[in-house]
């Protein structure tokens, strides 16, 4: 293998392991948004 397939191959893999950290830590960071609560939004339906 060359020099410059190895500085290829490394520099893919750090790119796709910094694009996977990054990701999974804004996934994981963000607050989930609160639901609706099913039952405000139901008062004036009519009951069956």
């Amino acid at each position: 293998m060359t020099t410059s397939a190895l500085i290829m191959i490394i520099l893919t893999q750090g790119t796709v392991l910094a694009a996977t950290i990054y990701f999974f830590r804004k996934v994981l960071k963000t607050p989930p948004k609160p639901e609706p609560d099913s039952y405000k939004d139901n008062d004036n339906a009519p009951r069956d």
